[in-house]
């Protein structure tokens, strides 16, 4: 028996609205960002979730709690839905970074495996540990719908491998999840389906999910 998972990517903060990478980085929420929180806690009441989980970065908690409180509670902390740690890319922007060292970020652009920026975390190892953890949640929560709440670049890295796309193609693939947007999967056992992709939920409330075909 299959379980739906929506991804969503955290709301927005200072960093994000400035393009920079965040990563492992404690950012809080900006206001915009809370707002989103609570736009994203009245559609999952709408749409009806059966559980709430979470990265354990403050940014991903305090999107999902809104989410939480519908079901009187809080979000189920997931340590292997952290964010990607950047290294050398922590808190700056790829402007930044192309104006000291152009041909890294060349190399990234190109295959984010094989040119991840220095000190980083391999991607292929982040896509195992986030895969892992959203089928475990999966396996504990067979027949029911789980929100999620993760990062982008985590969740991204997560989708290309469980549908298996490279990893190191994840943002050519993936561009962008938005903030506080949700991506529906299907999971069954090591299947899975993609259902919707990167939806507002303001959208998704109005219009109901959008499906694509797999």
């Amino acid at each position: 028996m299959e379980a739906r998972l929506l991804l969503v990517r955290h709301g927005e903060t200072q960093w994000h609205a400035e393009n920079r990478y965040a990563g492992v980085s404690d950012v809080p929420l900006t206001a915009k960002g809370l707002a989103q929180a609570e736009e994203l806690g009245d559609w999952a009441r709408r749409r009806g979730v059966d559980a709430v989980a979470s990265s354990p970065v403050s940014r991903a908690l305090l999107t999902a709690a809104p989410a939480a409180r519908v079901l009187g509670g809080g979000p189920e902390v997931v340590e292997a839905l952290r964010e990607v740690d950047f290294g050398w890319g922590e808190g700056r922007t790829i402007a930044e970074m192309t104006a000291e060292d152009p041909e890294a970020v060349r190399r990234f652009h190109e295959d984010a495996e094989s040119g991840a920026f220095p000190g980083s975390e391999a991607p292929s190892a982040a896509a195992a540990r986030a895969s892992e953890a959203l089928r475990a949640l999966a396996r504990r929560h067979r027949g029911a719908t789980v929100l999620v709440v993760a990062h982008n670049t985590l969740l991204r890295m997560a989708l290309c491998s469980m549908l298996g796309i490279p990893v190191g193609r994840y943002r050519l693939v993936f561009p962008r999840l938005d903030n506080a947007a949700v991506t529906e999967i299907e999971v069954s056992g090591d299947r899975t389906a993609l259902r919707s992709l990167n939806v507002p939920t303001r959208s998704a409330a109005a219009g109901g999910t959008r499906d694509l075909a797999v």
